[in-house]
């Protein structure tokens, strides 16, 4: 498993639009790919200057699954973000794989 992480730091000025695009459009869009198993967001706690940030994480199959998404979809979805937003928001990916996934048994 691969975890695709997506942290954005968002200027307030534009932050309840945004957060309401990410959640309404942006994200079930990116699901509707297909590619991803599972998505979570979350507010990081704390205040950079200029903006709050998040973190959305998109649980994958495998690095093969994900590279096709990248190649395929990833442009479009990207620059949709992009264009809507230009100058108010920082993003920067990250890759995680997935070691072990602990389960409570209680």
């Amino acid at each position: 498993m691969v975890i695709y992480n997506v942290t954005v730091s968002i200027d307030d000025d534009v932050h309840q639009d945004w957060l309401q695009w990410m959640q309404e459009v942006h994200i079930p869009e990116v699901m509707a790919t297909g590619f991803f198993l599972e998505s979570r967001m979350s507010k990081i706690l704390g205040y950079e200057e200029g903006g709050i940030s998040y973190s959305i994480q998109y649980l994958c199959e495998n690095h093969d699954v994900l590279e096709r998404y990248q190649l395929e979809q990833a442009p479009r979805l990207q620059a949709e973000h992009t264009s809507r937003f230009q100058g108010k928001f920082a993003a920067f990916r990250t890759l995680l794989d997935v070691c072990q996934i602990f389960e409570n048994k209680d």
